[in-house]
């Protein structure tokens, strides 16, 4: 047990673990011993005994500076999907922490690592609508992984240890700990060794697999029996790839079997998207002809997902003939949206290798018997490809991007987004090849993940070119994090797809509200009368000029809008050593095709 002091006779520096030391220095060692190397912080008041702790590791912790909380954690995402390893964002209370909210949310249904750290009023204070006082724990128990509040010093090892433990096992998610003021400023003789004490927790849940009894052996072999006889297989994989490191194993399994590969919008990077099994992304801005594999197949191998409803849309319609096969670590996702005929609760990685292998060994030739369905499917990506007018006189956000993925693709490069149509034209035009090299918010679709988290990738992986792909409406959500890649010196290139409105909100409002605009143009109309008409492009209404915004910040900056000028203007924001902006301006009436409106079928499908 620690004995509490209330005065620090710690040497100067880096406490040894021999004296007694603060709470805050206890956090932070424990954060280092565990291999965290970046911290993205924001100070408050509740908080400043740990920033102050973190002023002694300088050696050993980058702190990251964001300019609000909001980029602080979307940082974290950013550098935990770019890694695998966990991400950690800190704040203060109250406004601080309940910042970090939307973080939470969107790391619980991406099922990203990462580990949120609180300041808190003090044990005494707690419950009295103290200044700065919220709940945390109250607040995001129903959102987060796990979560603690520490009201014992002599905890807090053992706390930072489990929470760490619990955001990167099993299916990833992220953890909370919550640390009074108090609890941070004591002082004691901590045991940076503790035991975990965690009885209720199993990352992977002993569970019937479907096949009768916990066996992967006999899983495998009922699974081997239903592709000798499917005619039309899909698999469709998600991001239980990523977080389980699958990618090598799962292009095997697609080439041993034959077998073609739809993936969600957050695996579009495991699966090389020029492969010949490819089928792009499935669901609602899918590819027509991954929808139309998914629809009429008769075995869907699933590996990884959660049968969003962004991809299933009336889920009584999502491969109503198929037999489903459901491979996932978290046995609350089986049976929720689709019945499965075989599952199994297990890593996705320990799967596929036992599947690769009982391949391998039986030799079978499971690609000649799929010609017909392969041949098919060859028929509907050459009569419904993804498609726009090329020959238009504008900048199209379709050719933007395809040019930018012409100009990278062999390039070690990561391409971060925001949340509305740019988004979804990345996910049909960027032709991702490379493992971890995709970052969006795919279940919550946060707008204003874009920026901050390049900047969380481009942190962990300065060797690499990053580059956001944003849309107006969704880079000035927070768009302040400018000021941090330039104090930090993190040089993020920023592709901005302005259209100067909502452009999804528009769309929605084209398809299915008579194009009637509801508080979607992002600028100032002074010209009333002449407002939504023309060809595409908004009025010359008052609007924000991102060129000059992003130079006040120090960042290198030009706009384009004319086409024969894209590539030029891409080369030099490529090769620019600084952050840079690149303005493009795109027309406002461009719809994302195809498209299987919500809750409906691949029937329905608007192409």
């Amino acid at each position: 047990m620690c004995s509490l002091i209330t005065e620090n006779n710690s040497h100067a520096g880096v406490p040894s673990a021999q004296l007694q030391i603060s709470g805050a220095d206890i956090l932070i060692q424990s954060l280092i011993n565990a291999g965290v190397t970046t911290i993205f912080a924001y100070p408050g008041g509740c908080s400043i005994p740990l920033h102050q702790a973190m002023t002694r590791y300088r050696d050993k912790l980058r702190v990251i500076l964001p300019r609000h909380e909001q980029g602080c954690g979307f940082a974290a995402h950013g550098y935990s999907r770019a890694t695998g390893n966990i991400g950690v964002c800190m704040a203060t209370s109250g406004p601080g922490a309940t910042n970090l909210v939307t973080i939470i949310a969107d790391a619980k249904l991406d099922s990203i690592p990462i580990l949120v750290i609180t300041g808190q009023v003090g044990t005494d204070s707690i419950g009295s609508d103290a200044f700065q006082e919220t709940p945390m724990v109250e607040v995001c128990r129903t959102i987060a992984k796990h979560h603690y509040l520490v009201t014992n010093i002599n905890d807090l090892t053992r706390v930072v240890k489990e929470a760490l433990y619990v955001a990167a096992s099993g299916r990833p998610g992220p953890v909370l700990i919550d640390v009074p003021k108090n609890i941070q400023s004591q002082f004691c003789v901590p045991d940076f060794d503790p035991a975990m004490n965690l009885p209720g927790y199993q990352p992977i849940p002993a569970t019937s697999d479907g096949a009768g009894g916990n066996s992967s052996d006999m899983f495998c072999k009922k699974l081997l029996e239903l592709l000798k006889t499917s005619q039309r297989p899909v698999i469709y994989a998600g991001g239980g790839v990523v977080s389980a490191e699958a990618f090598y194993e799962l292009l095997r399994f697609a080439e041993l079997s034959g077998v073609p590969v739809a993936t969600t919008m957050m695996g579009l990077s495991i699966f090389p998207r020029d492969h010949e099994l490819s089928l792009g992304m499935i669901g609602m801005h899918g590819t027509a002809y991954a929808n139309l594999a998914a629809y009429n197949c008769d075995l869907l191998i699933a590996f990884g997902v959660r049968f969003d409803d962004r991809v299933t849309g009336l889920s009584s319609g999502f491969a109503p003939n198929a037999k489903i096969v459901h491979v996932d670590i978290d046995p609350s996702e089986i049976n929720k949206v689709k019945q499965a005929n075989l599952f199994i609760v297990d890593d996705v990685r320990n799967v596929l290798i036992e599947l690769n292998g009982k391949l391998h060994s039986l030799g079978w030739n499971l690609g000649a018997g799929l010609s017909a369905w392969r041949g098919k499917i060859d028929e509907w990506k050459s009569s419904m490809p993804l498609a726009y007018d090329r020959e238009s006189k504008y900048i199209l956000p379709q050719y933007a991007i395809e040019t930018l993925w012409d100009m990278t693709k062999d390039i070690d490069t990561i391409i971060a987004s925001g949340v509305g149509q740019h988004q979804m034209w990345v996910t049909q035009y960027y032709r991702f090849s490379k493992a971890r090299s995709w970052i969006s918010s795919c279940g919550l679709g946060t707008m204003g993940f874009g920026l901050p988290a390049a900047i969380g990738a481009k942190a962990a992986m300065p060797e690499k070119l990053v580059i956001d792909i944003d849309g107006d409406g969704s880079f000035q959500m927070n768009i302040q994090e400018m000021a941090s890649c330039f104090c930090e010196d993190i040089p993020v290139k920023v592709m901005l797809m302005n259209n100067q409105h909502l452009g999804m909100v528009v769309q929605w409002e084209d398809r299915f509200n008579n194009a009637n605009r509801a508080n979607t143009y992002l600028g100032r109309i002074t010209d009333p009368e002449n407002f939504g008409k023309g060809d595409g492009y908004s009025p010359a209404n008052r609007y924000p000029n991102y060129v000059e915004i992003a130079k006040g910040y120090g960042w290198e900056a030009m706009s384009v809008s004319v086409k024969t000028d894209l590539r030029n203007a891409i080369k030099k924001m490529i090769e620019s050593p600084k952050a840079f902006l690149l303005d493009v301006a795109i027309p406002y009436k461009e719809h994302v095709l195809p498209m299987i409106p919500a809750g409906k079928t691949v029937n329905e499908m608007i192409y």
